[in-house]
């Protein structure tokens, strides 16, 4: 019954659905049934299902912002793992997300040539990025799942919270890049990106953090 309503519906980019009482075992079917290569984003939280579909600016966005924390890891030579939007999920919590995009950094040799993840056993991502155009973040989810670092990127901004006891805290620097005013540095470059394309702008970007480190 499930997988039939679950083909049955049909989520408009920039739409979200929600289904109620789904059970681990349906939520692994369902997973199963949409398969990898798709637009959609889920998170599941406690038997509430979310299924998203995100709107082409939510993707440009999430592209740049992604770029720019690849080059400022590359930049700092800093071995990475971007993982995108792998599912992420305890089945002891009930709680599963899917990021925008994530990153490994100080835990990149910790899961380094895995093909599969288990939050049981591996750590979480160090950073989670959710872009909030389309969709709401969940970051009691990530909170539950140990998460150390959130940024939400919504109406032009770029919030960061850092994971304190057990819970997150708004924090003016980033913890994997705390010697970068990345707040104010994020939505600059994706606003440059806008006019003057993507590759002069990480040209650009990996200028200011060469100037950023010679400091």
């Amino acid at each position: 019954m499930m997988l039939l309503e679950l083909k049955r519906i049909h989520v408009p980019p920039g739409q979200r659905v929600l289904l109620q009482d789904v059970t681990w075992q349906e939520l692994e079917t369902i997973l199963e049934e949409l398969g990898e290569h798709r637009a959609a984003r889920i998170a599941y939280d406690r038997g509430t299902l979310e299924i998203m579909a995100p709107l082409p600016e939510h993707e440009y966005d999430k592209e740049i912002i992604s770029d720019l924390v690849k080059a400022l890891l590359e930049e700092l030579n800093t071995e990475f793992i971007s993982l995108g939007s792998t599912t992420f999920k305890n089945e002891a919590m009930a709680q599963g997300i899917e990021p925008d995009q994530c990153f490994y950094v100080k835990n990149e040799s910790k899961v380094r040539g895995k093909k599969r993840l288990d939050l049981t056993v591996d750590p979480p991502p160090d950073l989670a990025l959710e872009i909030d155009i389309t969709s709401r973040t969940h970051p009691d989810i990530y909170q539950a799942l140990k998460v150390p670092e959130l940024w939400r990127f919504e109406r032009g901004k770029l919030q960061i919270s850092i994971l304190q006891d057990g819970h997150y805290i708004e924090s003016e620097q980033s913890l994997n890049f705390p010697l970068f005013p990345l707040i104010e540095a994020i939505p600059e470059y994706l606003n440059q990106s806008v006019t003057v394309g993507r590759n002069a702008t990480l040209k650009a970007f990996r200028a200011w953090v060469q100037k950023q480190i010679q400091q």
